[in-house]
């Protein structure tokens, strides 16, 4: 089957049946799938720091919750102490 070739790409031909364009060229094609390969890696890497950081968020609104209630009783408890004094 002759295929045709597609102006100013020399790795890229067309199927005169289908009129698919179709890539002939190995290495591009290796190179492609490496760089979608590193693209998902910095995506997946990002979504986990993402994840990372939400979750201390969420811990220190805890910590911040929790404090804020030993301050309240411990103010609590002085005002207590004070009275009898």
């Amino acid at each position: 089957m002759e295929f045709i070739k597609v102006e100013g790409y020399d790795g890229l031909v067309r199927d005169p049946n289908t009129k698919a364009i179709i890539n002939i060229n190995k290495d591009d094609y290796e190179k492609y799938k490496k760089q979608r390969e590193t693209k998902l890696k910095e995506k997946e890497k990002v979504e986990k720091i993402e994840s990372d950081v939400n979750s201390i968020k969420n811990d220190l609104d805890e910590i911040k919750s929790i404090l804020r209630s030993l301050i309240d009783e411990n103010k609590s408890r002085w005002n207590t102490i004070r009275r009898y004094f």
